[in-house]
Parts: structure tokens; C-alpha cells; sequence
């Protein structure tokens, strides 16, 4: 069968399963499956595709359909530019939150300067790996709960060439850090879909580890909890850059000033940057 029939065939499956972009979906997983680019595969449509390689796409497809995200399927996912490696312990990189990283290339637009960062929930490790790559003099601090997640984010270190810039930390949020600790940007995106919100989440989001996505309370939580404990563990004049959802921002706290919101092309609050006064 030609990658063309094969194709139509999928992209029919997906559309009654409900995917939202079900041709983009088909080609993305045959291209992966015949280990080629979408490009590749669009100058080979009529072409025979191997059994071998068409079982495994049907597969794959397979997988598609009971809606799990197409990250898990590949085990890649495109952040900043760059590729990195996702599983069922990590949450999937999403666009969104690279307002994160264009926020901290404001506030620290100096990119030679040596400094000291934490990554806190680092998951894929995908916002940490994005600043050690973006600021080549830096030192970045990730941490997240789970030791599964931690050991994605350091082969996706290993794979951009900053793992000996890294330092890992397993632990819940804030605990355990010296006291002592100081950094010139903390930057956070802690679970903050609220508990209620839940149900009406997209099919997808059941595969993503849940305790990653949700505080099972009213998505501020873990948000006051980083912020009102930022101030210990910030350099005078340092930063800390939160995303956040529909929950909004919580009571800036004592000790922290928010110098600026930062909102999507559509205008949605999607986070926050605070300085330590």
C-alpha cells in the first residue's frame, strides 16, 4: 500500500476518534514510524510503504485514536527550537509555555554573564535545558518529585550538550534547599489546573501524569506556596518567572514586587515575573 492510501485511511480513523488535526497527526506518526522527515514523506506519497513499517504506523495510529498525545507516541516533542525527549513521567512541552523563556531573555538580556537559575517541576527538563543553551555561562538547578521525570531531563541534557551545567534535585517544590541558596532566576510552572476544571480537560490530558497538572485544589496552591518562599532563595534584585492558567495569580507576597505580566498574542495571562525588593 502507497503512503498516500495508508494516510487517507488514518487520517479517516483519527477524524472519527476526534482528533483535532487528524491529517497533521497521520503524517507526523508515518514519517516517524519510517524513521523520516514530514518532508521526506510528502516527495514519497506514492510510494509502497514496507509491511514492516506499515504495521508499525497502524499501530501507532492505533494509539492515536484511543487519544493519546502524538508525543508519547514518537517520544519527542519540539520546544523552542529544539527537540526533546517525553514519556508518560513527564508532562508534554507545550508552545505556551515558551512565554517563559522569552520573558527571562527580557529580564536578563546579558547572555555571556555567569549566573545561578532554578528550574522548579522541571519535568523534561525542557525550560531548564532551553536556558542552559540560551545563556552559555550559566547554571542552572533543576528539580522536580519524581525521580522518573529527572532521568528524561538528563538525557535531554546529555542530548543538547549541558549536562555538566546542570545540577539535579529530587525533591517536592521547595524542600529540600539549603537556606543559604541564592539564585539570580527561579522560574516555575507548577500544577495549576484547578481541581473542578478537570473533567472538561481534552482526552489527552489523561495520559499526562496528573499530580503534574493539577494541585486538586483551586490551581493556586503550589503558586502562593513558590512564591511567598521565593524571596529566601533569590539575590537582591533577582527574578522569578511563574506560568500560570485560568486560575490567574495569587496576593503578590511580602519581600516581592510583580514587574510584569505576561500575556499571549490574544491578550490570556499566561504568568507572571516577580523581583525581590
Amino acid at each position: 500500500m502507497s503512503a498516500k492510501q495508508l494516510l487517507l485511511e488514518a487520517t479517516r480513523t483519527l477524524a472519527h476518534a476526534g482528533c483535532d488535526t487528524p491529517r497533521l497527526d497521520a503524517e507526523c506518526l508515518l514519517a516517524n514510524a519510517w524513521g523520516i522527515s514530514r518532508t521526506q514523506l510528502i516527495m514519497r506519497m506514492l510510494e509502497p510503504v514496507p509491511e514492516h513499517i506499515a504495521q508499525r504506523f497502524q499501530a501507532m495510529v492505533a494509539r492515536r485514536a484511543r487519544r493519546e498525545p502524538l508525543a508519547y507516541i514518537t517520544g519527542r516533542q519540539e520546544f523552542w527550537s529544539r527537540s526533546f525527549t517525553v514519556n508518560r513521567h513527564t508532562l508534554i512541552p507545550r508552545p505556551e509555555t515558551e512565554h517563559l523563556i522569552e520573558a527571562a531573555l527580557r529580564h536578563l538580556p546579558n547572555k555571556e554573564r555567569p549566573w545561578f537559575g532554578w528550574d522548579i517541576g522541571t519535568g523534561s527538563g525542557c525550560i531548564a535545558i532551553t536556558l542552559a543553551c540560551e545563556y552559555p555561562n550559566a547554571t542552572i538547578l533543576a528539580s522536580d518529585i519524581s525521580l522518573a521525570a529527572l532521568r528524561v531531563a538528563q538525557a535531554n541534557a546529555r542530548r543538547h550538550g549541558v549536562l555538566h551545567r546542570m545540577r539535579w534535585l529530587c525533591a517536592d517544590m521547595l524542600q529540600p534547599i539549603a537556606a543559604n541558596a541564592r539564585f539570580q532566576l527561579i522560574i516555575a510552572n507548577p500544577p495549576y489546573v484547578a481541581g473542578h476544571e478537570l473533567p472538561a480537560l481534552a482526552p489527552e490530558l489523561s495520559f499526562e501524569p496528573i499530580d503534574a497538572l493539577t494541585d486538586h485544589a483551586d490551581g493556586l496552591r503550589h503558586l502562593t506556596r513558590i512564591l511567598r518562599a521565593a524571596p529566601r532563595h533569590l539575590a537582591p534584585g533577582g527574578r522569578i518567572i511563574v506560568e500560570t492558567g485560568t486560575c490567574g495569580l495569587p496576593a503578590t507576597p511580602e519581600g516581592m514586587e510583580c514587574v510584569e505580566e505576561i500575556r499571549d498574542l490574544a491578550g490570556r495571562l499566561r504568568g507572571a515575573v516577580y523581583r525581590s525588593r
